[in-house]
């Protein structure tokens, strides 16, 4: 039997196998950013994994930027979050829940009402978000946040750490790729910051590691994962030096003891993400991007990685890890209810 099978400890994080179901926006919450019924339903039937990282959800009102998508910022939120937690664990589950920050890539008719619209700098993201108020709309041009006002963001995600493990998660994972706020502070095109977070390379990382850092204080670190991408251009961002990135990230992590690094395959050639990772991070590493059952027992077995996560396959298959145990094959996902409110398409998928 593959090691992809076996347990695994990341940290405080108890895993019963390598498989791990990735995060995934799939706008099923109210309104409101509270998770439904329905979401308590689908994360119950894929507790299967040896750890599902739950969808990124925003650890402030001003973080929101699509329609339907969960925060973690208030109490009914939290006490919504609480019953899909134990949910999961009375499946005997592990689950975190990854904290995303939208900065810029956000619109008016998606977010909450006073909340604002900020970024490192005030450059518009010139991407079109889906609205169910206007359908498509163009995001909003941001605010540019102070100094002080960078500090009050950390903030917030140490109170949103501490508000998921109130919820019942079993720790946390920091969102640093796809255009969100922390690679809004990464990349140069979207940070033209002349203070401490612009610049340098290694400025221009000092927020997600400051956030990281806040968070694992917070809640300790053996409760704490970072999400990234080399390269990655979703969102209208664009880092010239991917590679160097990395490893300033690296380098600022290293002594923070995380329980691990969710590495996604490197959006360029100028890094090979994977193999940079597992040489240099200490910590559980999970990899993500294109994996079937084979191939990530292939990567498990040679030592690439630790664990592989999986996306699309998770979404028609709550049973993947008994699928790629007995090689079953898989059920293709129907695209045109990814984003659609209710259970059809979401938690309707037989096992």
């Amino acid at each position: 039997m593959s090691t992809l099978f076996e347990p695994i400890q990341f940290g405080d994080l108890k895993l019963k196998n390598r498989v791990v179901m990735a995060p995934m926006t799939r706008s099923r919450s109210t309104d409101q950013a509270v998770p439904t019924a329905e979401m308590i339903d689908y994360y119950a039937q894929r507790a299967n994994a040896g750890l599902i990282v739950a969808e990124g959800t925003s650890p402030s009102a001003d973080g929101m930027g699509y329609c339907r998508t969960p925060g973690i910022y208030n109490a009914e939120q939290i006490a919504q979050w609480r019953r899909v937690t134990d949910a999961v664990h009375a499946e005997g589950g592990t689950i975190v829940l990854q904290l995303m920050h939208c900065g810029r890539v956000a619109t008016v008719h998606n977010k909450p009402a006073g909340s604002k619209t900020i970024a490192p700098s005030a450059i518009k993201a010139e991407v079109e978000l889906f609205t169910d108020a206007v359908g498509m709309a163009a995001t909003d041009m941001p605010q540019e946040l102070s100094n002080s006002d960078v500090y009050a963001v950390i903030e917030d995600y140490r109170k949103a750490a501490l508000n998921a493990r109130e919820a019942g998660f079993d720790g946390v994972e920091l969102h640093g790729t796809s255009g969100y706020l922390p690679m809004q502070f990464m990349a140069e095109t979207s940070n033209q910051r002349t203070d401490e977070f612009g610049g340098s390379v290694e400025n221009r990382v000092r927020f997600p590691l400051l956030v990281l850092k806040a968070m694992s204080e917070a809640i300790g670190s053996g409760r704490v994962g970072f999400r990234f991408c080399p390269g990655n251009k979703f969102n209208d961002v664009y880092d010239s030096q991917p590679a160097e990135t990395l490893q300033a990230l690296l380098d600022g992590i290293a002594p923070m003891n995380l329980a691990y690094l969710h590495i996604m395959r490197a959006h360029t050639r100028k890094v090979d993400a994977f193999t940079v990772a597992r040489e240099q991070f200490k910590g559980g590493l999970i990899i993500n991007d294109g994996f079937d059952g084979e191939t990530a027992k292939e990567a498990v077995d040679n030592g690439v990685a630790d664990a592989v996560s999986f996306a699309r396959h998770y979404i028609a298959n709550p049973n993947l890890v008994e699928c790629f145990k007995t090689g079953r094959v898989l059920t293709e996902f129907n695209r045109d209810t990814l984003y659609s409110p209710g259970p059809v398409g979401y938690s309707d998928y037989p096992a």
